[in-house]
């Protein structure tokens, strides 16, 4: 797999394709991978959340993209940017986050992806990414921080008003 948009020197990113559909369902089932979500996804939701990904990515030219380990030409998850429009005093906005298998936990790969797509977003005219994690999820926090980005608040996510453990949430931005 050679149609990379972009890539660093250990990850390639591009569009979901249908034979990612096994290793992500397994990446989303994972509990420990999924703690600060609303539960482990299904191979039904995983693929819905994949459509959701190529739809975006028609109409905004971004998307949570589909990673590859360079070295291995293995999928280790997804790093990418969003657009969330969910009620908050934010909202719209381009959004970035990530979810890698535990394989590939602290290797340094979620700061190598996060950075370079944010050289993505600025080169298609985003002048601002967000990020949000529940406030307990200190290891995407700290991504954050390594990326560059600056604490703005903290607040209640309103589509997890039904999960009071991850409600609550750390929002960062930075200016590109």
């Amino acid at each position: 797999m050679n149609a990379y948009l972009f890539s660093t020197p250990r990850l390639g990113f591009r569009t979901w394709q249908p034979f990612d559909l096994d290793d992500f369902t397994a990446i989303n089932a994972d509990k420990e991978v999924m703690r600060f979500f609303q539960k482990p996804l299904s191979r039904e939701e995983t693929q819905a959340m994949i459509d959701r990904m190529l739809w975006l990515f028609e109409e905004k030219g971004f998307c949570y993209f589909a990673v590859d380990l360079l070295e291995t030409k293995e999928l280790i998850g997804t790093i990418g940017l969003g657009w969330k429009t969910f009620e908050a005093d934010f909202t719209p906005c381009v959004d970035i986050g990530w979810r890698l298998g535990k394989k590939w936990w602290n290797q340094g790969l979620t700061t190598e992806g996060a950075l370079a797509c944010l050289d993505f977003a600025k080169q298609k005219g985003v002048n601002e990414v967000l990020s949000m994690a529940s406030v307990g999820n200190t290891a995407s926090i700290q991504v954050m921080k390594k990326i560059g980005m600056e604490y703005w608040k903290d607040f209640d996510h309103s589509e997890l008003a039904d999960f009071p453990k991850i409600q609550r949430c750390s929002l960062y931005r930075i200016r590109l």
